[in-house]
């Protein structure tokens, strides 16, 4: 899907370690709490936002550690949580229609010149200032965890 990510690396120290560090650990996001938890030896960076009052769009994250010899092999995996897609796939999806209308009447409208510019312009629009709040709200968080497990895996 379009927001998820994945980041790989690897660390010297052993996987039971790294679980050590981080396992029952919460994190500060935005004055928003993780927690660090396990379940199925996975572990997942799961937000508590049931006292939130404000609409926002949080990841949940999965770390998946395998021993590689004398490395441990660390995945990162980020994605939405389904109740926060549903906002911005519209969005997405709007913006998609703005393009395809941008694409239809330059192409086919001969006098509709003014419509294909403003189509155009509503879609570069809105989809410049969504990506610019994801950035600053989504993929901070996802950028955060990232970094709070790469501080924690560190030897």
């Amino acid at each position: 899907m379009i927001f998820s990510r994945t980041y790989r690396y690897q660390s010297s120290m052993r996987p039971d370690d790294i679980k050590v560090r981080l396992l029952g650990k919460h994190v500060k996001v935005h004055n928003l709490d993780f927690e660090v938890s396990e379940k199925d030896r996975v572990i997942r960076v799961i937000p508590h936002a049931e006292q939130e009052n404000e609409i926002r769009t949080l990841p949940i994250t999965h770390v998946e550690l395998s021993n590689k010899g004398d490395k441990t092999q660390i995945v990162i995996s980020s994605k939405m949580r389904k109740i926060d897609s549903g906002g911005p796939l519209l969005i997405m999806i709007f913006c998609m229609f703005l393009f395809i209308a941008t694409i239809v009447t330059m192409t086919v409208g001969e006098g509709l010149m003014i419509y294909t510019y403003t189509f155009g312009a509503i879609g570069v629009l809105i989809f410049s200032v969504f990506w610019l709040r994801m950035e600053r709200g989504y993929f901070d968080y996802v950028r955060k965890i990232r970094d709070y497990i790469k501080k924690q895996s560190v030897a």
